[in-house]
């Protein structure tokens, strides 16, 4: 594992659409690294271990306001085996088109996730830069509201996160409540346990921000979504 800081590179980056992957590419190119292109599998399984999938199909916006190129393409299993095969396929592509000599994902604590990617990089000759591998969760947070990042709660799957945060901009009010929340039901404030996954409307990197114009919630009594049916830049 390489963290940004100790050379410059032309990376590609993972990318869902949510905060961490996000907040990785913000933290490669404060580290004067070459993002050139992001990299997005779009799957069909909410179970996926490896993958984010709420409103994946919506970082095409995101792409266009952050000025980068995507590759995609589609995995519709959630079979890890199935979705590393797409993950190297993405890698080749994005070496032979953007010549990229590295990958950069915003994993915080999973090695689960951390060992297969660095095994997809490895396999491709590619470094896996890890910028956000073991921050403090409260932390980092707070930094993502410091610095800019507007991002709503695109699914909930936790004791003590109900239907009232679906689709909720987070502010710092509401960070402080989370924080409450997951000291008394155990979860992870930064929902790397996928306790929640997000979607980011607004970001430094951005040029410009995302209005979202039409959505569908669902909710089941244990845990929920916030889909996104229609958005545009403002």
């Amino acid at each position: 594992m390489k963290h940004p800081k100790e050379s410059k590179m032309r990376l590609g980056a993972l990318f869902s659409g949510g905060k961490d992957s996000t907040y990785a590419i913000h933290a490669a190119k404060i580290q004067d690294h070459n993002v050139s292109c992001l990299l997005s599998i779009f799957g069909r399984s909410d179970e996926s271990l490896l993958l984010h999938h709420p409103n994946i199909r919506w970082t095409a916006l995101q792409a266009h306001s952050l000025g980068i190129p995507q590759i995609t393409i589609q995995s519709d299993s959630d079979d890890i085996d199935e979705e590393l095969a797409a993950l190297k396929t993405l890698l080749a592509q994005a070496v032979e088109e953007f010549g990229i000599e590295g990958l950069v994902h915003g994993g915080i604590k999973s090695r689960f996730q951390m060992d297969r990617f660095e095994s997809a990089c490895s396999d491709a000759g590619l470094e896996l830069v890890s910028p956000l591998w073991g921050v403090e969760p409260e932390q980092y947070m707070n930094k993502l509201l410091d610095i800019g990042f507007e991002f709503i709660m695109s699914s909930v799957s936790a004791g003590g996160l109900d239907e009232s945060w679906l689709g909720k901009s987070i502010t710092r009010e509401d960070l402080a409540t989370l924080g409450k929340l997951s000291e008394r039901h155990g979860f992870n404030l930064d929902f790397e346990g996928g306790e929640a996954e997000t979607f980011v409307t607004d970001s430094p990197l951005f040029s410009r921000a995302i209005r979202i114009t039409n959505h569908r919630k669902t909710w089941d009594k244990y845990r929920g979504r916030f889909e996104i049916l229609g958005a545009e830049l403002e």
